[in-house]
C-alpha cells in the first residue's frame, strides 16, 4: 500500500511534534485516534494534530496510512484538508490537518440547529467532495455526522461543510481491505454491499450521505434499529421512501435521496445528479431550524403500534415461543420501533398554542362585532375554536373561518364579504404554515394601539421567505380593509364614515383599496417582512441594531413616500411604528437559537 510518509517523528526539547507542531490542548477523539489543538511555530497558524497510537487496534497505523494517502491526493474545499503526515518510533501516525472550528453535523442534528435549507446546502458540499474524491480515485467508505464539520460562518468563508476523517478510504486499485474481509465502517450509514463485505466503490458514499441526508430531514435513521442484530438485519430491506416521511418537501428531492438509498448499488445516481436535485430544491425549502418531531396524531399512532406489538411479545414469552438465552424481543424490551411513525418537521407546541390563542381571538372580536340572533357567547365559540385549530391546525382554521363567516353574514352580510376577503387568501399565500394563518390579525390589533408599522417585524420572524413574504403582504392587507368597518385609522386612511355593513359599503371598500393605490402596502410590507433575518443575522449585536435601524426606516420611509406619491393620508403612527419594529427585529433575533 503506497504510504505519504515524511521522515520519522521527532519531539525535541520543547516537545515539537515532526519539530515543528506544539501541542496546546485536547479537543477529542476521531476515528481512532485523539486529537489535539496545536501551534504550527515554521507558519504561526494553529492545526489540529491526530495522533494514532500503533497499539490502539489491530491494523491502527495501516488505517492513519490510508488517511494520510487519500487526503494527500484531495484539495477541495469542502475536505478538511491534510498539511502533513509521518510516524513515530513507536509505531505512532502523526496527522496534521486544516484547524476547521465550528460543530460537527452530528452536534447540529442533535441540537435541532439546522433548517431543511441547510441540509439541502450541506448535502451540495458534500457532493461536491464526494465528486472531487471520486474523480481521484478516493472513496470515503464512512460518511456519518459526527464525520462531517460545519465551520463557524463568523471564522471560515469557505464551503458550508468540510469532510473529515479518510482513515478507511479505499484507493482505487487497492484491494487490501477486500483481500483481508475487513469490514469498516459505521454500520447504520454502511451501504449494503459494503456491509456484506463487499468492494465499496463510490456508490457506497453516495448511499451514505442519503442515509445522512435522510436523516437530517426526517429525524430519524431508517437504518438504526433498537439494537446491532436488528440494525444488521436491515441492512437489505428498503428505505420507507422519504416523501411518506416528510410530505412538505419537494417530491424531486425526495425522488433523488430515495434513489441515492437504493439497495442495489447500479440504481444509485452519481454526486453531482444529486446536487442538482438539491440545487434544485432550495427555493422550496425551509430556511429556519427547528427540531422534527412527530405531530399530535402520529404520537399516538406510534404509543398504539407500539403497544400492539408490546402484547404480541409478550404472548410469544408467555408461550414458551422464547426461551431464556435467545434474544429478547426487541418490543417486550421496552424499545419502539423507528418505523411505526415516522416523523415529520412539525410545529412544536408553544405555536400551535399562539396559532390557538390567535384563532380564538379573531372568533371573539368577529361575533362580538357582528353578533347574530340565538349565537351562543362569542367566547365560548372562541375556545371551541382554539381547541380545533390546537389540534388539526389547518383544518381546524378553515372549518372556523367558514363557520365564522357564515355567521357574521346572518347579521351584516357587508362584513361577512370584507372579512371573507381577509380570510380567503390565508391559505393561499402561506399554504404549509398552518399554525401562522391567524398571525394577520396582529396587523388591525397593533393598528388600533397606533403601532401597526410594527407587524412587518414580527411577520419576518416566520419561517421561509415565501410565509414571511405571504405574512408581511396579508397583514397589510388586514390592516387596509379592517380600517373602515372598525371606524379607525389603523395605519393607512382615516377611517372616516359610518359603517353600515350592507354588500354595497362592502364592495365600495374593496374598489377604494385597490383604485388608490393603498394596495402598494401589500408588497411594501412582503419585501420588509421577507427581507429581515437576511439583514438582521444574529452574528454581531451592534451589526443586527444598525441593521434592524436602518430595515425599519426603510420600510417606513417606503410607506411614507408611497402615501405621499398618491395622494394618501400620512401613515398613522409611522414613527412609534417603526421605532417598534426595530426593537422587535433585534430583540428577537437575539432570544433566538441561531443555525450556527
Amino acid at each position: 500500500m503506497h504510504q505519504a510518509r515524511s521522515a520519522p517523528v521527532t519531539v525535541d526539547d520543547d516537545d515539537l511534534l515532526l519539530g515543528r507542531y506544539r501541542l496546546l490542548s485536547r479537543l477529542g477523539e476521531g476515528g481512532m485516534g485523539v486529537v489535539w489543538l496545536a501551534e504550527d511555530t515554521r507558519l504561526h497558524r494553529r492545526v489540529a494534530v491526530k495522533r494514532i497510537g500503533g497499539g490502539a487496534e489491530v491494523g491502527g497505523p495501516k488505517r492513519a496510512g490510508r488517511e494520510a494517502v487519500a487526503a494527500a491526493r484531495l484539495a477541495h474545499p469542502a475536505v478538511v484538508a491534510l498539511y502533513e503526515a509521518g510516524q513515530a518510533e513507536d509505531g505512532d501516525w502523526i496527522l496534521v490537518c486544516e484547524l476547521v472550528r465550528g460543530p460537527t453535523l452530528q452536534v447540529l442534528m442533535r441540537d435541532g440547529a439546522l433548517s431543511d435549507r441547510d441540509v439541502a446546502e450541506i448535502g451540495i458540499a458534500l457532493c461536491d467532495a464526494l465528486e472531487h474524491a471520486h474523480s481521484r480515485g478516493v472513496v470515503h467508505r464512512d460518511i456519518k455526522p459526527a464525520n462531517v464539520i460545519c465551520p463557524d460562518a463568523s471564522d471560515e468563508a469557505g464551503a458550508v461543510a468540510k469532510l473529515t476523517d479518510f482513515g478507511v478510504a479505499r484507493l482505487a486499485g487497492d484491494d487490501t481491505l477486500t483481500r483481508t474481509g475487513d469490514v469498516l465502517g459505521t454500520l447504520t450509514y454502511m451501504a449494503p454491499e459494503q456491509a456484506r463485505g463487499r468492494a465499496a466503490g463510490p456508490p457506497a458514499d453516495v448511499y451514505a450521505l442519503g442515509i445522512v441526508l435522510y436523516e437530517a430531514l426526517a429525524g430519524v435513521n431508517p437504518r438504526r434499529g433498537a439494537n446491532a442484530a436488528e440494525t444488521a438485519r436491515l441492512v437489505d430491506v428498503d428505505i420507507t421512501p422519504l416523501e411518506r416521511v416528510r410530505r412538505d418537501l419537494p417530491e424531486e428531492l425526495c425522488a433523488a435521496i430515495d434513489r441515492a438509498v437504493a439497495v442495489d448499488p447500479r440504481a444509485r445516481q452519481k454526486p453531482g445528479a444529486l446536487r442538482a436535485a438539491l440545487r434544485r430544491a432550495i427555493p422550496d425549502l425551509d430556511d429556519e431550524p427547528g427540531l422534527i418531531t412527530g405531530g399530535a396524531m402520529e404520537t399516538v399512532t406510534h404509543v398504539l403500534r407500539a403497544g400492539t406489538r408490546f402484547a404480541r411479545d409478550v404472548t410469544q414469552v408467555a408461550h414458551g415461543r422464547w426461551q431464556p438465552g435467545d434474544e429478547m424481543p426487541v418490543h417486550a424490551a421496552g424499545v419502539l420501533d423507528p418505523q411505526d411513525a415516522p416523523p415529520r418537521r412539525t410545529t412544536a407546541v408553544p405555536a400551535r398554542a399562539g396559532a390557538a390563542a390567535l384563532a380564538g381571538l379573531l372568533v371573539a372580536g368577529a361575533l362580538s362585532w357582528a353578533r347574530p340572533e340565538g349565537m351562543p357567547s362569542p367566547w365560548l365559540l372562541a375556545i371551541g375554536a382554539a381547541c380545533a385549530v390546537l389540534l388539526l391546525p389547518r383544518l381546524g382554521w378553515l372549518i372556523t373561518a367558514c363557520g365564522v363567516v357564515g355567521a357574521v353574514a346572518l347579521r351584516e352580510p357587508g362584513t361577512a364579504i370584507l372579512l371573507g376577503a381577509m380570510l380567503a387568501p390565508v391559505p393561499l399565500l402561506v399554504p404549509r404554515a398552518g399554525t401562522a394563518w391567524s398571525v394577520p390579525v396582529l396587523a388591525p390589533l397593533l393598528g388600533l394601539a397606533g403601532l401597526a408599522g410594527a407587524f412587518p417585524a414580527l411577520a419576518g420572524q416566520a419561517r421561509g421567505v415565501a410565509v414571511r413574504a405571504g405574512l408581511g403582504a396579508l397583514g397589510a392587507w388586514w390592516v387596509l380593509l379592517a380600517a373602515v368597518p372598525l371606524e379607525t385609522a389603523l395605519y393607512l386612511g382615516d377611517g372616516a364614515g359610518a359603517w353600515t355593513g350592507t354588500t354595497s359599503a362592502a364592495a365600495d371598500v374593496l374598489a377604494d383599496v385597490v383604485s388608490s393605490g393603498a394596495v402598494a402596502l401589500v408588497a411594501i410590507w412582503a419585501i420588509a417582512a421577507a427581507l429581515l433575518p437576511v439583514l438582521v443575522r444574529g452574528w454581531n449585536a451592534a451589526a443586527d441594531i444598525a441593521a434592524a435601524t436602518g430595515w425599519a426606516a426603510g420600510t417606513a420611509a417606503a410607506t411614507d413616500g408611497v402615501a405621499t406619491a398618491l395622494a394618501l393620508p400620512r401613515p398613522h403612527g409611522l414613527v412609534a411604528g417603526a421605532v417598534v419594529a426595530g426593537v422587535v427585529a433585534v430583540v428577537a433575533r437575539a432570544v433566538a437559537d441561531p443555525p450556527r
